[in-house]
């Protein structure tokens, strides 16, 4: 049912009885939560919903549906949206629920499986999970794998995914009777939309080309089309497995990894002026003030520091990539770090665990937190704007920008 606030309850509801409507429950359920969601978003908006008034400060964006749990069975809200900020209901539901349950789930599998962390024992009582057994930890982590599985293996039909960030954590997790290290592999995505978008997760023993091939081409089968940019830290391999999957796109060395790498080739007291001198290229004001910042700065280092100028001029064009499209979203493309804040939203919980019991349960975890975090983000506002998407796509086609560093379009050794 979509919510309508032109409808009269008594009406509704005497049209109800007469027909005889076998959900009756649910549906005055659903009513009356809706028109009490549909009343605390007119308060938002400063003005009831399609009135004219000058003291409204925002007005509704249309609805986003919800499953909620009740007595009466599941009911599909309709949440109103606004167009201004974000509403949601924490009175009625509640946020992130899937990752919570999660993280129930794993730190009590760890903890009856023995392998808990003394953090995760102090934790287990606050959590009310002391007197859980394995068959409700089963049960709980049965659900929670079919819905995390249905993020991971979903259709990616929202594109063309015009940039595309990609970034591993490392976790510890029990192997073998051993503590190992294993690699999670996540790439984000700006939809057609312009709203964020998780892609996917996936779990490797190694970071390395093979491994970042077969994530990326898992994506590519999922439907991933149209990148034109993907922005991502020198990982092992990683470069040519992008050249081999995704044809055509242009990679951007993220600026802040690449700056420390940089650093290693100069003494400690001249970092702070090669750092200004090179954060001097990305404040420049188009594509060809960038390359012509960039031939400057390599030229001033060769007369005292030679070996960063040789390190800077090869990593030209990875490191500018970004000179190619709108000056509007530059500082949303020239690094990681919009990956980075979500990588510490994922260590907040992984923390909490310390030491994985195996692979499905850091699978289950992070899935369930990135599940949340695509839902939040579906629901917030646009990431970029649809103009300048469009205007990036249609630069890149046309040419109408410096020149692109060409990927390698097979696999190197």
């Amino acid at each position: 049912m979509t919510a309508d606030n032109s409808v009269n309850p008594a009406a509704w509801l005497a049209e109800q009885i007469r027909t005889g409507n076998p959900d009756l429950l649910r549906s005055m359920v659903q009513t009356m939560a809706e028109a009490l969601m549909s009343a605390e978003a007119d308060t938002l908006c400063g003005a009831p919903y399609g009135e004219r008034s000058d003291e409204r400060t925002n007005s509704r964006n249309g609805y986003r549906t919800r499953d909620w749990d009740t007595r009466a069975g599941t009911i599909e809200l309709a949440i109103p949206k606004l167009r201004t900020g974000s509403y949601f209901p924490d009175w009625l539901l509640e946020r992130r629920r899937r990752a919570e349950q999660a993280l129930v789930s794993v730190v009590a599998t760890s903890y009856l499986l023995g392998v808990s962390t003394r953090r995760v024992d102090k934790l287990v009582e606050q959590l009310g999970i002391k007197h859980i057994s394995k068959s409700q930890v089963s049960a709980l982590a049965k659900t929670l794998d079919e819905q995390v599985e249905a993020f991971r293996t979903r259709a990616l039909d929202s594109g063309p995914y015009t940039f595309v960030w990609l970034d591993a954590l490392t976790q510890k997790v029990r192997e073998g009777g051993r503590i190992v290290n294993v690699h999670v592999l996540v790439a984000t995505a700006v939809n057609a939309d312009g709203r964020r978008e998780i892609l996917g997760l996936e779990v490797t023993s190694a970071e390395d080309g093979a491994g970042w091939l077969a994530f990326l081409r898992g994506l590519v089968a999922r439907g991933l089309s149209g990148v034109q940019l993907v922005i991502s830290d020198c990982h092992g391999g990683l470069v040519s497995a992008i050249g081999a999957t995704v044809p055509g796109a242009t990679w951007q060395r993220c600026r802040s990894h690449y700056l420390r790498n940089l650093l290693t080739c100069v003494n400690k007291s001249a970092q702070p002026f090669v750092a200004t001198l090179v954060r001097t290229i990305f404040d420049q004001i188009d594509g060809a003030s960038v390359r012509a910042q960039h031939a400057w700065v390599v030229q001033t280092l060769e007369a005292k520091h030679p070996a960063a100028a040789e390190h800077l001029d090869g990593a030209r064009e990875d490191l500018i990539a970004f000179a190619a499209f709108p000056r509007e979203i530059w500082p949303q493309i020239w690094s990681n770090n919009p990956q980075e804040r979500l990588n510490k939203e994922i260590r907040r919980r992984t923390d909490v665990v310390g030491i994985f019991p195996d692979r499905s349960a850091i699978i289950r975890l992070i899935g369930a937190v990135l599940a949340e975090q695509t839902d939040e983000w579906m629901e917030a506002r646009r990431y970029m704007g649809l103009d300048v998407l469009a205007k990036a796509r249609v630069r890149v086609l046309d040419g109408d920008t410096p020149a692109r560093h060409s990927l390698p379009q097979t696999l190197t050794a």
